[in-house]
């Protein structure tokens, strides 16, 4: 799920401030502890084949999170695509992987956990391919 800035529903909006709201974008109760993360990446950077050996070879971490500049394409287990470009807020839902169609800055925010193994298999799979 993407949603355009805009789109969001204004719950304040003066001259001076605008807050935008959008419920029920997710929920994180089963999870614990989240960690804030920075990523940037390169256009043509595709994760899927890091992925490769995790259930359904895809990252099964939720993250919500927020596209800073560029454009990326998230696939999903299920065969469906979405893109998501700067500006745009998401979730991703267990059952994904990326790729970069532009030079990409977005900022997630994950279950610690469950992404740090995601993050570490990806490691070890870049170690292993060097």
């Amino acid at each position: 799920m993407h949603q355009a800035k805009d789109t969001i529903p204004a719950k304040i909006d003066t001259p001076a401030a605008v807050a935008r709201q959008q419920t029920g974008f997710g929920t994180a109760r089963e999870y614990g502890e989240l960690s804030g993360e920075y990523f940037t990446l390169t256009a043509g950077t595709d994760i899927t084949q890091l992925l490769e050996g995790l259930e359904d070879d895809a990252c099964q971490c939720p993250h919500w999170g927020y596209v800073l500049e560029g454009a990326l394409t998230v696939g999903y287990t299920d065969g469906s695509e979405e893109t998501d470009v700067a500006g745009d807020l998401f979730y991703w839902p267990p059952g994904h992987t990326v790729r970069a169609d532009e030079d990409t800055e977005i900022v997630l925010f994950s279950p610690q956990d469950e992404h740090t193994t995601v993050l570490e298999h990806m490691r070890d799979r870049m170690t292993d391919d060097e």
